[in-house]
């Protein structure tokens, strides 16, 4: 049977010439409302959408044809990722067709924001001549500071340097060799802040970016520091910004992206200085045809042959690997999210070890997996297929090391990563309950189920340190579901991962450190599906 495919939100022709070139079937039905869509929706094979189309859980229930859902653009809020996993649907996005495009928004915003051209703009066509008022700043030899520098920081890096700017750059999974090769300084965030003279957002939105710019971070900045956030609403306190352009602190501050869109109302709105755009990044003829394209391409591929391109909810393997590797490609991904969460200086090198009948399996999707476990904490948006790319573009060098049988284990496979201070290890296998388990942390034996709320610890190996943190969790309610232990030798070295029912607090987590013995506490999440 030919494959077809449903274009439901606007898109380039150009998409759809792609589908028909190849041989599938395609209709393009722009402005459908939930029931017509829930009426069609079980006559195609896949689902191409922007933002407006919501494929949910009762939309992808009706879908029984539905192989894969194509987004074109990077964000997926609009699918259910759990509903389209369940029913088998591959939803595949366009990570990286948009990033020249908001990395020049980025630059334009700079500009305006040097030479005040939208409020001189709208001076001189109110009548006014007030030339003495617009008085600007030249970006030349100017230092601009790149907080996130991957696929999008990089290339308004090398804009900015091609404009004879300093350039420096906070990320910290961009390695000194990637630095020097991209021609930026790469620096500390608190140094940046001190330094810069003109301040460009390019992370993502994670539980560790966001607010990142915030009052404190505000204090700290050159007076009359100018800011662009062209990445994501939540970045910056809304607030905070406001009252250091109130005071003088803040020069001037451009933004194409808010707290809550649509922004038709805000805080900022009005403030002498601001700049704001209605999320524009990536609002050019080029970025729309690029994405149109891309997705055309990946969906057609995937139901042409079976190759899978941006898969947000699966690795690139067969459908005759998969039952095999799933417990693998979970333990693969929790062992890269274990030294990914606990690692906070710049990522040099990850190095694999396959050892046994998990070398004999379809490596390339597990190291894909324990990127993606590694990349996530910092770079939400990363999956399986997308992390070896955003690994590369950040100059991390990848070790892949196989090997037959070892060790009291028949299978295993230990992750390895190198930052610029120290190596950090972990290993674990599948046992024959299909469950990944941890057996090792930075060469200490140990066995542990990793749950979704976990809270891991160093401590020296002394008398009362059990008893100190089950009081601390007592007093505080926190119910424990596993406790596990592991030390290099009687006296020295031990550490604990503790499974919990509900995610360590703030005020938890601060009792523990403060614990006699305690070297390092950190909580740890997972995920189990």
């Amino acid at each position: 049977m030919t494959p077809k495919v449903l274009i439901s939100d606007k898109l380039s022709p150009l998409a759809e010439k792609v589908f028909t070139d190849r041989g599938i079937e395609v209709d393009t039905k722009v402005g459908l409302d939930k029931s017509e869509l829930a009426e069609i929706i079980g006559d195609y094979d896949g689902l191409a959408v922007r933002s407006a189309t919501k494929a949910s859980e009762k939309i992808i229930a009706r879908a029984d044809r539905l192989k894969v859902i194509g987004r074109a653009g990077i964000g997926v809020d609009n699918i259910d990722i759990a509903a389209a996993t369940a029913r088998g649907i591959i939803v595949m996005n366009t990570p990286f067709g948009n990033s020249i495009t908001t990395a020049e928004h980025a630059i334009s915003l700079m500009f305006a924001l040097a030479r005040q051209i939208p409020a001189a703009n709208a001076s001189t066509q109110a009548g006014k001549w007030e030339k003495s008022a617009f008085m600007g700043v030249e970006v030349t030899s100017k230092t601009l500071g790149i907080i996130g520098c991957g696929n999008i920081g990089s290339i308004v890096a090398e804009r900015a340097l091609g404009l004879k700017m300093k350039v420096l750059a906070f990320d910290p999974f961009l390695s000194p060799e990637r630095a020097v090769e991209l021609g930026v300084e790469k620096v500390e965030l608190d140094d940046l802040l001190k330094r810069a003279d003109f301040i460009s957002l390019h992370t993502p939105l994670t539980d560790k970016t966001r607010n990142i710019i915030d009052a404190k971070a505000l204090a700290k900045m050159k007076k009359d520091v100018r800011i662009i956030n062209c990445a994501r609403g939540g970045l910056i306190v809304e607030e905070a910004l406001k009252a250091a352009l109130d005071a003088g602190q803040v020069a001037g501050a451009a933004l194409d992206v808010f707290g809550d869109e649509p922004a038709t109302q805000n805080i900022l709105f009005g403030v002498p200085g601001v700049i704001c755009t209605p999320h524009l990044g990536a609002a050019t003829t080029e970025a729309q045809e690029n994405v149109a394209v891309q997705v055309a391409e990946q969906m057609a591929d995937y139901l042409l042959t079976g190759a899978i391109s941006n898969a947000i909810n699966f690795p690139s393997i067969t459908a005759e690997e998969a039952p095999r590797l799933r417990p693998y490609v979970m333990l693969a991904e929790q062992l890269g999210s274990f030294a990914g969460q606990l690692t906070r200086s710049g990522l040099k090198a990850v190095r694999l070890e396959y050892a046994g009948e998990i070398a004999e399996l379809n490596t390339k999707a597990l190291t894909s997996a324990a990127l993606a476990g590694v990349l996530r904490p910092m770079l939400q948006d990363v999956n399986m297929v997308s992390a070896p790319a955003m690994a590369k573009d950040r100059g991390i060098d990848l070790e892949e090391v196989t090997r037959g049988q070892e060790g009291a284990y028949g299978s295993y496979m230990r992750l390895t990563l190198v930052t610029e201070r120290q190596e950090r290890s972990v290993a674990g296998t599948v046992f024959s309950d299909g469950k990944p388990r941890v057996i090792q942390v930075k060469g200490i034996n140990m066995e542990a189920e990793l749950g979704p709320n976990m809270l891991y610890t160093t401590n020296a190996d002394k008398p009362g340190y059990i008893g100190a943190v089950g009081t601390v969790f007592g007093k505080n309610e926190v119910n424990v579901a596993t406790f596990n232990l592991g030390r290099d030798k009687p006296g020295g070295n031990a550490i604990t991962l503790i499974e919990v029912d509900a995610p360590i607090t703030d005020d938890v987590l601060a009792e523990v450190r403060n614990l006699p013995h305690v070297v390092q506490a950190a909580r740890l999440y997972f995920r189990n599906e």
